[in-house]
């Protein structure tokens, strides 16, 4: 459930704290009434479900009454036209919006062809985001788009080897290139001390929930996914390992499809080839459990053992702090 910004700060006053003298109104003329009351300059909002860049737009500035009138006079700046996707963009569609935006007569078909490329583009492309801001009239009316946003769904690169070349990875986090490039698709470096390394994406959430309830911070989230491959493991605690500020690893298995003496193997492995440094507390359960648990205890690999996931939290936890 989302409130609005003004519904929100109301609930928030109830509880003492301060917010900014202000009013909502769905009406031009009494927001300049409004404007006048609060005196000095104000800021017009548009309150909706939404906020971003690219996503809401709706804040002005307005130095009197007289501009927050006419600022309040477009309150429905965005415009949305559902695409069917067994039929596709429409030409109607990108007409319809042009007309929306102002730009009617001689600008009318271009805009709309703009408009439907825009959709070609985040179609045949795979984006999450496509944005043209802004859009720009030039004085021998030809429109142009002056700045242009373009985000891409990273589980279809696969398709797009082009797309993959512009990629700059100096703006990218290193670990997080090295996790992918090493095969794992799910890896986000935080700020804590504790490195997880956990198969499947909510346990890996409720890992991290379960280090915080236990007073420690998790210095990454990592799913190393369903994989039976030791390498996979190896790969994440040596990722883990370059982050200096990890001071403890858990390592939480539940294996279904992952079996759990291939997660030992990892495990074993790592601590031949990796100069890990700090303690690991290990919880494994599921699929050749007692085949892990003989590999490990064959081993000799120094691990923190735990029952389950509350224990396993706790002891990283504590032996992060030393």
């Amino acid at each position: 459930m989302k409130v609005h910004e003004y519904q929100a700060k109301e609930l928030l006053a109830r509880f003492g704290v301060a917010t900014p003298k202000g009013r909502t109104t769905d009406s031009a003329d009494e927001a300049a009434e409004i404007a006048r009351e609060v005196g000095g300059p104000v800021v017009v909002k548009a309150q909706i479900h939404a906020g971003g860049r690219g996503k809401a737009g709706g804040v002005k500035l307005a130095k009197n009454a007289e501009e927050a009138e006419r600022t309040a006079r477009d309150p429905s700046a965005i415009h949305r036209s559902p695409v069917d996707p067994t039929v596709g963009f429409q030409p109607f569609q990108g007409r319809d919006l042009a007309l929306k935006l102002g730009l009617g007569g001689d600008l009318m078909r271009p805009a709309g062809a703009l408009i439907a490329a825009l959709y070609q583009a985040f179609e045949e492309c795979d984006c999450s985001l496509a944005e043209i801001n802004p859009l720009v009239v030039t004085r021998d009316g030809r429109l142009l788009a002056a700045d242009a946003k373009l985000n891409f769904d990273d589980n279809a690169m696969y398709r797009h080897k082009d797309l993959l070349e512009l990629r700059d990875l100096d703006e990218e986090d290193p670990a997080e290139v090295e996790a992918q490039e090493s095969g794992i698709g799910n890896f986000i470096k935080l700020t804590g001390d504790i490195g997880c390394v956990v198969n499947g994406a909510g346990l890996a959430m409720a890992t991290m929930d379960a280090i915080k309830l236990a007073g420690g911070d998790p210095a990454n989230f990592l799913d190393i996914g369903t994989v039976n491959d030791p390498e996979r493991v190896v790969s994440s605690l040596r990722i883990i390992k370059e982050d200096p500020a990890v001071r403890a690893i858990l390592i939480n298995i539940f294996g279904g499809m992952a079996r759990v003496d291939i997660i030992a193997q990892g495990i074993i492995e790592a601590s031949k080839q990796i100069d890990i440094g700090v303690p690991i507390v290990a919880r494994l359960v599921g699929t050749n459990v007692e085949e892990g648990e003989r590999l490990l205890a064959e081993s000799g690999v120094d691990l923190i053992r735990a029952a389950d996931l509350g224990e396993a939290a706790a002891k990283v936890v504590a032996a992060a702090r030393g």
